[in-house]
């Protein structure tokens, strides 16, 4: 094992780093990307001043692993994502507020309204078919709904 530390040369970095890569793709999220570049970079420095210890090789490569991965996880972290669709995926929260007709009668609390082209169960005080009500909430996939006075 000393032996191969000890002998250590561009080529052993630029495996390793194209190994890391490779691992990347089967989805790593992104850190083994800079952890193999941080040991591509020390195979060109190694290239470029062989006399480089390996000592110093490893230090370089924890060191530059250590920044890049701090750097992807700020990176991925400052992102502010903010969607111009704020419903998005809460199926029927953008429904709340809206009035809409009684399609089948709320009797014992529970009844279906019609929304654009679907019926939708709702939830809500006893109402003839053909009233209004409003969309006061969600409770699970079912409206729950008050009288539109």
């Amino acid at each position: 094992m000393w032996a191969f530390l000890q002998h250590l040369s561009y080529w052993d970095w630029l495996a390793l780093g194209t190994l890391l890569l490779i691992l990347e793709v089967f989805g790593a999220g992104g850190y083994l990307l800079w952890i193999g570049l941080a040991a591509a970079a020390v195979g060109v420095l190694t290239f470029v001043m062989p006399q480089l210890s390996w000592e110093l090789q490893l230090l370089l490569f924890g060191v530059l692993s250590i920044l890049t991965a701090l750097y992807w996880w700020r990176r991925q972290h400052s992102v502010v994502r903010v969607s111009d669709q704020p419903h998005l995926n809460l199926r029927g929260q953008e429904l709340v507020g809206n009035v809409f007709v009684v399609h089948e009668a709320i009797v014992d609390g529970r009844g279906k309204i019609k929304v654009a082209d679907g019926v939708w169960i709702a939830k809500g005080p006893d109402s003839p078919a053909g009233a209004r009500v409003r969309v006061v909430g969600l409770e699970g996939v079912m409206l729950k709904v008050e009288h539109a006075d």
